[in-house]
C-alpha cells in the first residue's frame, strides 16, 4: 500500500502553478522495533502525562504549550495565538531562486521527499517546472510549511518527477572551528601517503547501496527467530582488538599485506553475489521473521514438531561401519 502524503498543496513558479503532494522518500518502518513491557505480566507499558510537582495525571484539555525562561517560569502560549501567526505559505511551495547544486553544503541537508502531481490536472505545469530546472542544471529553492514550521526545500528533477530535500537554517548548523581548532598540524612523508593511496585504490569501487547489509538488524532478526523457536542463545565471543598502533609506517605496510590476502576471497564473493538473483523486496521486515503464533499457535507448533519426530522415527537407522 502506497504511503500517505505528508503534505498536499501547490507548487508555484511565478504565475505557473500546479497541485502537488509530498511523500517521504525514506522509511524506518522496516527496522525491527521494540515496545517496553512489564516483565511480570507481559503487558505493554502505558505512559501517563502527570504534573511534575503534584504527580497528578493531567487531561489533554488542560495541557498547553509553554516556553521556559527560568527554572520554574514558563511563558504560556495558546493554540489561538499560534494560529494567529500561522504562515501564508502553508499550502504553497513558492520557488524563490535557482542555485547550483554544488553550492549547497551537505551539512544543510535534512530529509528527502518525492514531489508528485496531485490528481489528473496540472501535469503540464508540473512538467514545465521540472524540465526548466533540469535544463538549467540547477536546484530550485523554495519554502514549505510542515507541522506549523516553515522549512527551506531544494527541488531537483529525478527521472519523471521531482525530489525535494529539506534544508537546515544557518542557525541550526554548527561551525567546524570549535571542533577542528585543536587538531595538530602534522607533516606526513610521501612514502606514508603513497602507501595509504595504495590501500584506497585496492578498496575503491562503485557505489552499490543494494549490497549494503545492516549487520545489527540481521542479528536482531536472528535473535528474535531463535527465541521464538526456543533455540539456545549462545554468548558472543569478545571481539578481537588490533591493539595500539605503535608505528604508523608498519601499520600501513601490514594493511597492504592484509589487503593482498583478502583480495582473492573478496573477488570470489563479489562474483557469487552478482550471479545470484536479487530477492524480491517485500514491504516491512516482518517477512524475515518466523510466523507469529496466534490462537492455538503453540499447539500448532507442537503438532509440527511431533510430525517431524515421527518421520525421523519411521526412517530405518543405518548401521555404522566398523573402523
Amino acid at each position: 500500500m502506497a504511503p500517505r502524503a505528508n503534505w498536499k498543496g501547490f507548487l508555484r513558479l511565478s504565475l505557473v502553478t500546479c497541485p502537488v503532494a509530498l511523500y517521504p522518500a525514506t522509511s524506518d518502518t522496516e527496522k525491527v522495533s521494540f515496545n517496553q513491557i512489564n516483565r511480570k505480566t507481559g503487558h505493554r507499558i502505558k505512559y501517563l502525562k502527570v504534573d511534575a510537582e503534584t504527580g497528578d495525571e493531567v487531561t489533554s484539555e488542560d495541557i498547553v504549550k509553554g516556553y521556559k525562561v527560568d527554572t520554574d517560569t514558563y511563558i504560556e502560549v495558546s493554540k489561538d495565538e499560534l494560529d494567529d501567526i500561522a504562515l501564508d505559505s502553508t499550502h504553497t511551495i513558492e520557488i524563490d531562486e535557482f542555485v547550483p547544486k554544488t553550492d549547497i553544503d551537505n551539512r544543510y541537508l535534512i530529509r528527502p521527499y518525492y514531489l508528485v502531481p496531485d490528481g489528473k490536472v496540472g501535469h503540464d505545469a508540473y512538467a514545465v517546472i521540472r524540465e526548466t530546472i533540469r535544463s538549467m542544471d540547477k536546484v530550485a529553492i523554495g519554502r514549505v510549511v510542515l507541522t506549523n514550521r516553515e522549512h527551506i526545500i531544494a527541488l531537483e528533477p529525478r527521472e519523471s518527477g521531482l525530489m525535494g530535500t529539506l534544508l537546515r537554517y544557518p542557525y541550526e548548523v554548527r561551525s567546524e572551528k570549535e571542533y577542528f581548532d585543536e587538531i595538530q598540524d602534522v607533516k606526513l612523508t610521501r612514502d606514508m601517503l603513497d602507501l595509504a593511496k595504495h590501500i584506497v585504490e585496492k578498496k575503491s569501487g562503485a557505489f552499490e547501496p543494494e549490497l549494503f547489509e545492516d549487520h545489527y538488524e540481521t542479528a536482531l532478526i536472528d535473535l528474535i527467530n531463535k527465541k521464538r523457536s526456543g533455540a539456545p542463545i549462545a554468548a558472543r565471543a569478545a571481539p578481537k582488538t588490533g591493539g595500539n598502533v605503535i608505528n604508523l609506517m608498519d601499520a600501513l605496510k601490514k594493511s597492504i599485506a592484509n589487503e593482498k590476502d583478502a583480495a582473492p576471497a573478496a573477488k570470489h564473493e563479489a562474483k557469487a553475489a552478482k550471479g545470484k538473483k536479487p530477492k524480491k523486496r517485500v514491504e516491512g521486515q516482518r517477512e524475515m521473521l518466523l510466523p507469529i503464533a496466534g490462537k492455538g499457535g503453540k499447539q500448532a507448533a507442537a503438532k509440527e514438531a511431533s510430525k517431524d519426530a515421527s518421520k525421523k522415527a519411521d526412517k530405518p537407522m543405518r548401521a555404522k561401519k566398523a573402523g
